[in-house]
């Protein structure tokens, strides 16, 4: 079963935010289930999101799911607060990866990050919500 973290940083999100976000998390398929946390815990692998990052498509960040989903260590997906990430977190990440070539607010950052898990997890699962 992956290990998926989903970590915010800063405010909390305002309910429309966090609403949508929880929306695509509680419909993520078996084995792919992502929590909410405020920090990353020890050991896990680091995942930054940021406007520096590699763009990926969603087949690709589909594919880096599945290597990552049974590995022992959790994926911590970080995303910054309204300043963006500190210096140590995008160092210290394994990845770092760009949602948009678009500066997103952190609250949409979430939900589009909670979009994508779905979609990566539904595509490697066999659901149709993915579509070519």
């Amino acid at each position: 079963m992956a290990r998926l973290l989903l970590v915010a940083q800063g405010a909390r999100l305002r309910g429309w935010a966090a609403a949508a976000r929880d929306e695509y998390l509680a419909r993520m398929p078996r084995g792919y289930a992502v929590q909410c946390v405020d920090q990353v815990p020890r050991g896990a692998r680091i995942v930054a999101l940021d406007e520096r990052g590699e763009a990926l498509t969603s087949a690709q960040f589909a594919s880096l799911l599945a290597r990552w989903a049974g590995a022992q260590a959790a994926t911590a997906f970080v995303v910054g607060g309204p300043d963006g990430l500190d210096t140590q977190t995008r160092k210290g990440a394994e990845r770092l990866l760009r949602l948009s070539s678009l500066t997103l607010p952190h609250a949409l950052a979430q939900v589009v990050l909670a979009e994508q898990l779905y979609r990566a997890a539904t595509r490697l699962t066999g659901h149709p919500y993915h579509r070519e």
